[in-house]
């Protein structure tokens, strides 16, 4: 399967699906639909880590890639979802260059970051996990506060972080709106559109 990174290598769109319920049977149903992915909330989701085996081999049997949002930008947690065979992990709460380079550490194998070794349920899936992972697996920072607003080519900037995910809601909170996934309002759609730009320039 071609992964996510070298589809936006190539230019190419991807739409990603999200489940909030640990179910294989909703996991694989989701994923037979068309998506490119299909991420397992663990932060907000009611979604444990022992769901997330089971929600990756049903992703995958629906020939979809399985990805992760994580509870918090924690090395322990970030490595055990990846062993678990999800293609990405989504980490929240990403304000600061430093938070970001926390981000590569935890999802790269050395030289580049400080990965421990142990896919036990990624590795069972064909040869050359651990050779591939570096290539493959994407790094993806949450932008979700006018702090990570005020540093985003700063985060942009770390190398490995492959891409972001704006969390719609908090970034609402932390602007002065309510909690909602969009706003008509200025201050969110400019904020919206500073992100594009950010990327574009990165």
């Amino acid at each position: 399967m071609t992964s996510l990174r070298e589809r936006w290598a190539a230019g190419q769109a991807t739409f990603n699906a999200w489940l909030a319920v640990a179910s294989p049977v909703v996991a694989e149903a989701v994923s037979r639909t068309g998506f490119d992915s299909v991420c397992a909330d663990l932060q907000h989701g009611v979604i444990d880590y022992r769901d997330l085996p089971g929600l990756v081999q049903a992703v995958a049997l629906g020939g979809s890639t399985p990805i992760a949002r994580v509870p918090w930008n924690e090395p322990g947690i970030i490595g055990k979802a990846l062993d678990t065979g999800v293609q990405a992990v989504i980490v929240p709460m990403v304000n600061s260059a430093d938070e970001a380079r926390a981000v590569v550490r935890a999802v790269r194998y050395a030289p580049l970051g400080a990965r421990s070794y142990g896919p036990t349920l990624a590795g069972m899936r064909g040869t050359g996990y651990y050779e591939a992972a570096n290539d493959t697996i994407a790094a993806i920072a949450m932008i979700e506060t006018v702090e990570a607003l005020a540093h985003l080519d700063d985060i942009l900037s770390v190398p490995g972080i492959d891409a972001v995910y704006v969390g719609p809601a908090d970034l609402s909170i932390t602007l002065g709106l309510s909690p909602a996934n969009h706003h008509d309002d200025a201050v969110f759609t400019d904020a919206l559109t500073a992100v594009v730009d950010a990327c574009r320039r990165h």
